[in-house]
């Protein structure tokens, strides 16, 4: 992510030609540099057409990099707003994004859901901002207002993410990451195929990653007895066909997730 952000940096970088190697533009009487190059520059006729042609996909691929890399950095941008509100939040989602895409990849999800995956995993809980620390950080459980209050995040994500320009979608699938198989979930009780397969591939192993990982009022659970439960909720909580996607490589994981969430096997056994 960080290269990312690099990149789109050097975008903002003032042209300047190296003289050892680079041939200086030639510039017209206004001063500025001759379009298209000399290199590009082709005899009139059909060469001529071929040539305009070459200039506007040329054109057509930096401006698709350039929205790319300032895809990549609001994603970043995000990312690090949610480190500032919890520092455990960014290594979590990032974990999360890593996993999402592997199983998004052994599902055969195609690459436009794989990239909204990536982004409902890294930002899922983007929503989370609008929820007071105190809730957040309280070492005790919920009360049931504070519950109800807690359950508004995936909402609060969508209503940001969903007024960026190509997020739109990714915004959805974080309104739905804590839907139901069975239809009990929220916020909208959708069921089964309802439930956009990212939203349902980022619940699985959103919940799998919490069991895990240690919080201010517990421990973090041994890996036995998360993939345990993840196992019994299948087919009611979680779609069992992600489950079984994503315990197929986790299983022979599991030292580096307990790395990753702060403690070990050893020490949760």
């Amino acid at each position: 992510m960080r290269r990312a952000a690099k990149a789109v940096a050097e975008l903002l970088v003032p042209y300047k030609p190296n003289m050892a190697s680079e041939t200086i533009p030639v510039l017209t009487a206004g001063g500025l540099p001759a379009w298209p190059p000399e290199s590009l520059r082709v005899e009139q006729g059909e060469g001529a057409s071929c040539g305009r042609q070459a200039v506007d996909a040329m054109r057509v691929k930096e401006v698709e990099e350039q929205v790319a890399a300032l895809r990549t950095s609001v994603i970043c941008a995000f990312n690090q707003l949610l480190d500032l509100k919890d520092l455990n939040t960014g290594v979590h989602s990032t974990r999360l994004a890593e996993w999402g895409m592997r199983v998004g990849q052994e599902l055969g999800l195609e690459e436009r859901q794989l990239q909204n995956l990536e982004v409902a995993a890294l930002l899922h809980d983007i929503g989370k901002v609008g929820i007071p620390d105190a809730i957040l950080r309280k070492p005790a459980k919920l009360d049931n207002e504070e519950y109800a209050l807690m359950k508004k995040h995936p909402e609060y994500g969508w209503a940001v993410l969903r007024m960026l320009p190509g997020f739109e979608r990714a915004a959805l699938d974080i309104l739905h990451h804590h839907e139901t198989f069975d239809g009990k979930g929220y916020p909208a009780g959708l069921k089964e195929s309802e439930i956009p397969i990212v939203s349902r591939i980022v619940c699985v192993i959103d919940a799998f990653d919490a069991m895990v990982s240690s919080r201010p009022y517990r421990q973090g659970l041994p890996s036995e007895e998360a993939v345990r439960r993840l196992i019994a909720a299948s087919g009611t909580q979680f779609d069992p066909v992600v489950v079984q996607c994503f315990l197929s490589f986790a299983q022979n994981e599991m030292t580096g997730v307990f790395e990753a969430a702060g403690t070990s096997v050893r020490s949760a056994l």
